[in-house]
């Protein structure tokens, strides 16, 4: 692969010269990573859940015990992610999940809206409000911290992705992000 045509950087440009490299030289994996949105690092690789068509058979718990438990989550104000760490680590009936789609052939989110008990917004957009929010209102308490106003405007921008992406399905065709619609959005008010 040609780095000047691809636009990436050779790997002497990414790593330091103490950088361990393999027997062919290189720096690192064969593999082409995706960059962040602002940055030019790369992102950091995490490991893989292992490969499995089923669940465990000591996790034998009844479908239906496990969408109740779900729904159950829900309706005390859990995100899709927070249930299902829920039930991977407290469980149904004492039984931990450790994979709900495997357990149940359905994703957190697919039970929920079945139920009729879907958040109000997609997680990583409410997310991304909370942290909006979280900076502008440090932002006013300290307006020198330019590291925290950089911060800012990449989050803005990242949801005002997301908004553009989710308008109309998940959000409100006339919704455009500012910090009084998060506020409202949140329910801070």
């Amino acid at each position: 692969m040609d780095f000047h045509s691809s636009g990436l950087r050779p790997c002497s440009a990414l790593y330091s010269a103490n950088t361990p490299r393999n027997e062919s030289g290189s720096c690192g994996s064969n593999q082409i990573t995706m960059a962040r949105m602002h940055t030019r690092r790369r992102g950091s690789s995490d490991s893989d859940k292992p490969a499995a068509d089923e669940p465990p058979e000591w996790s034998d718990v009844d479908e239906d015990a496990i969408e109740a438990r779900v729904v159950e989550l829900a309706e005390q104000g859990h995100s899709p992610s927070e249930i299902g760490l829920k039930l991977r680590d407290e469980g149904v009936q004492g039984t931990p999940i450790p994979d709900v789609s495997l357990a149940t052939g359905k994703k957190v989110t697919e039970i929920l809206e079945e139920n009729e008990a879907e958040p109000d917004l997609p997680e990583d957009l409410r997310n991304l409000l909370e942290r909006a929010v979280r900076l502008r209102d440090h932002m006013d308490e300290n307006p020198g911290d330019y590291q925290n106003k950089r911060a800012l405007q990449n989050t803005q921008s990242k949801i005002r992705r997301l908004i553009d992406y989710y308008r109309g399905d998940e959000v409100d065709e006339d919704f455009t992000y500012s910090y009084d619609n998060a506020v409202e959005a949140l329910g801070l008010e």
